[in-house]
C-alpha cells in the first residue's frame, strides 16, 4: 500500500494558494467567479483520480462525485461535505510557511519584520502542538484551512481508497460547495440528488471536535437616512445619520457581544458601520442557541428601530433582518446514531471527542433541516478567518484517519 497521507499536504498547499474568497454582496451562485474556476479544477481532478458521476450542479454549484461500493452487501451511503470558499479576509497571494518540530513555546514570526506573530501567551492553543509541524500564514493573508483542510482530506482519502481497492467500503458521496462563509452555500443543496443516507461536514477546528449543536442565526442590515444641513443652522433640523447609528448600537446590551461572551451565551455582532451625516449603513449578525432566544433578540432590534423612528422621524431607520440557519440539534437529536458512529471512530483512534456546542454554524445546519443528518467533524485548523490561522499537519492526518474509521464502521451497518 502507498502512504495514505502522501498527497495530503502537497494538495493542501496547492489549494490554499488559489484565491476562493466569497462575497456577501454578490447575487450570483457562486458569489465569485474565482470559486467557479476552482470548482472546475477540482472537477477535473476528481475525474482524474477515478471518482464516478462527477458533476457540478447548475442550480447550486455543488461539485459532487461518488465512490461506488465494493462490498457484496448493502450499507447506508455515506456523505462527506466541505466548502471551497474562504472568509472575508485577504486571500490573494497566500504564501504558507511551514514550522517543523514546533517546541510549543517560541514565538513564531509570520512576516519577516515580525509585526505579526503567533505567541503562545496570546494563543494558548499553540502549546498543544509541541513536536508537531505547523502550517501558518505569512502574516498578510489568511491560510484557508477553513475549509481547504477538509477538501484536501476528503479528496486524498478518496484517492487512497481508489488506489487500494482491497480496502472495503460502502457507497461514498462527496460534496464540495461554495459560499459557506457568507451563509448561503447550502441554501439550495439538493439532498435527493446528493444521494447519501447520512453525512458529515469536515469543517471543524482542532482534533476531536464533533459538533452537532450550533447557534440559531440571523443577519441584519440597517439603513439610516439623515438630514444634512449647514452646521450653523442645524439646531432642531439636522439628523446626523452617523449619530443615529451610534444610538442604535448603544441601545443594544453592551455585554452581549462576541468579545464578552462564551459557552452558550448569544450575542449581537456589529460587523460593519459606514456613514456620513446624510446616510449610514450597519451590518450585524445575531446569534443564540435557543430559537426563542433568537426571536427575543430580533424583537429587541424591532423595538429599538421603532423607538429611534419615533425620536427622529418615520423611516429614518429601516431594517432588513433574515434568519440564516437554525440549531441542528433540533434534527440531530432524533438521529444520534450518526453522532455515535463518529464518536466510536474517534475513540477507536484514541481521540477524545469534544462535543461542545459550536459557537457558529456549518452547512450541516441547513442540510440537516433538509432531511440529511449532517454533524460536523474536525478538519484541524486553529484561529481561522485571519492572519493568525494555522494548522498542524498531524491534525489533518488525524482527520483523514477518522474518515477511514467511519467508513470501516459503516461497513458493519448491513441493510
Amino acid at each position: 500500500m502507498t502512504n495514505k497521507y502522501e498527497k495530503l499536504i502537497p494538495r493542501f498547499l496547492g489549494y490554499v494558494k488559489q484565491n476562493t474568497r466569497s462575497d456577501e454582496n454578490s447575487t450570483t451562485i457562486p458569489s465569485t467567479e474565482r470559486q467557479t474556476v476552482f470548482l472546475k479544477k477540482l472537477e477535473s481532478e476528481l475525474e482524474e483520480i477515478g471518482m464516478s458521476d462527477v458533476k457540478i450542479n447548475p442550480n447550486n454549484s455543488y461539485l459532487t462525485a461518488e465512490l461506488p461500493s465494493n462490498l457484496d452487501y448493502d450499507v447506508p451511503a455515506l456523505g462527506l461535505i466541505s466548502h471551497i470558499d474562504t472568509a472575508d479576509f485577504n486571500s490573494e497571494n497566500i504564501n504558507p510557511k511551514i514550522v517543523e518540530n514546533y517546541d510549543g513555546k517560541s514565538i513564531i514570526k509570520l512576516d519577516d519584520e515580525g509585526q505579526y506573530t503567533l505567541d503562545p501567551a496570546v494563543f494558548p492553543s499553540l502549546k498543544k502542538y509541541e513536536g508537531k509541524t505547523l502550517i501558518t500564514t505569512s502574516g498578510d493573508t489568511l491560510l484557508g484551512s477553513d475549509d481547504k483542510s477538509g477538501v484536501s482530506e476528503i479528496i486524498t482519502a478518496m484517492e487512497y481508497l481508489i488506489a487500494n481497492p482491497e480496502i472495503k467500503h460502502g457507497k461514498i458521496k462527496i460534496g464540495l460547495g461554495p459560499d459557506e462563509e457568507i451563509g448561503t452555500g447550502a441554501d439550495k443543496f439538493d439532498t435527493a440528488d446528493f444521494g447519501a443516507d447520512f453525512a458529515y461536514t469536515v469543517d471543524g477546528g482542532p482534533v476531536g471536535q464533533l459538533e452537532y449543536e450550533t447557534f440559531n442565526a440571523a443577519a441584519l442590515k440597517v439603513s439610516i437616512t439623515g438630514k444634512n444641513v449647514h452646521p450653523s443652522e442645524a439646531k432642531n433640523i439636522m439628523i446626523n445619520a452617523v449619530q443615529v447609528g451610534v444610538d442604535f448600537q448603544n441601545a443594544l446590551p453592551s455585554d452581549e457581544v462576541p468579545e464578552k461572551t462564551d459557552g452558550r451565551q448569544g450575542f449581537f455582532h456589529l460587523l460593519e458601520f459606514n456613514g456620513t451625516v446624510d446616510s449610514a449603513t450597519m451590518s450585524y449578525i445575531i446569534r443564540d442557541f435557543e430559537r426563542d432566544g433568537l426571536e427575543e433578540r430580533k424583537n429587541k432590534i424591532i423595538a429599538i428601530t421603532d423607538e429611534l423612528n419615533k425620536k427622529y422621524g418615520k423611516d429614518t431607520v429601516k431594517i432588513d433582518m433574515k434568519d440564516q440557519y437554525y440549531n441542528m440539534i433540533d434534527i440531530i437529536k432524533d438521529h444520534m446514531d450518526v453522532v455515535e458512529i463518529a464518536e466510536k471512530a474517534m475513540k477507536n483512534l484514541g481521540i477524545a471527542p469534544d462535543e461542545a456546542a459550536v459557537r457558529g454554524g456549518t452547512d450541516g445546519s441547513k442540510i440537516s433541516f433538509m432531511g440529511l443528518p449532517t454533524p460536523n467533524l474536525f478538519a484541524g485548523g486553529e484561529n481561522m478567518h485571519g492572519r493568525f490561522e494555522y494548522v498542524a499537519i498531524e491534525s489533518m492526518e488525524s482527520a483523514m484517519d477518522v474518515i477511514f474509521e467511519i467508513i470501516k464502521l459503516n461497513n458493519e451497518n448491513k441493510k
